[in-house]
């Protein structure tokens, strides 16, 4: 079976990734840092021969993969299920005041308790793995033997470390995930391997990692 190779993007910088502010499913846009980060992961990946860019509907998504539509000429497809993680009563809150005012749920989200439904419309990490894995798995068998893009966050692209690694949920995070890094995997079938991960040479200024 013919391998599928997958670059994953991480939108650009938002004034609240600057702030550490949780963004989930809220729609802010890029502030000129993300826009600019944009454009160089565009110029980046301009030389490659792409056949498809996704990318998440949210906002900042969105502004990063026309970018790279434009680089690219592909017209972006719009895939919900490549949106941020539901953060429920965190979202628009910074993490150090989610902590401080939701102690309890605050533990259970920073112990990485797989089955943590996180209040208030939030999601658990095996509902995130479920829609994450179930979209991969999905373009996988759309694009057998073809190299796609797709322009997506920090959460989802740490179930997709997660995913091919075969690592837990519950693990502590062990890689980064800087606005605008670019990451390669690849797919046949099940069988899922990393060819890169948190690409940064073509930023003058490296991304943030502000996620726990």
């Amino acid at each position: 079976m013919e391998a599928t190779r997958i670059c994953l993007v991480r939108h650009g910088e938002t004034s609240w990734n600057a702030e550490k502010r949780i963004q989930g499913n809220i729609d802010v846009g890029l502030d000129e840092t993300g826009l600019a980060q944009a454009d160089a992961a565009a110029q980046w990946l301009s030389p490659l021969a792409i056949d498809a860019l996704y990318s998440s509907d949210l906002l900042r998504a969105r502004q990063t993969a026309e970018r790279l539509a434009a680089a690219l000429r592909r017209v972006p497809i719009l895939r919900p299920e490549f949106r941020e993680r539901r953060y429920g009563l965190f979202e628009g809150l910074t993490y150090e005041q989610s902590r401080t005012r939701y102690p309890d749920v605050y533990a259970l989200f920073e112990e990485r308790v797989p089955d943590f439904v996180i209040p208030y419309g939030g999601e658990s990490l095996q509902q995130l793995h479920l829609r994450v894995s179930s979209g991969l798995r999905r373009l996988v068998d759309e694009h057998r033997g073809q190299t796609i893009a797709v322009v997506t966050h920090g959460g989802v692209l740490d179930i997709v470390n997660r995913l091919v690694r075969g690592t837990s949920l519950r693990q502590p995070r062990d890689f980064l995930i800087p606005n605008a890094g670019i990451n390669w995997v690849s797919a046949s079938g099940d069988d899922w391997r990393m060819e890169a991960w948190g690409v940064t040479d073509h930023l003058t200024i490296v991304g943030l990692d502000e996620l726990p």
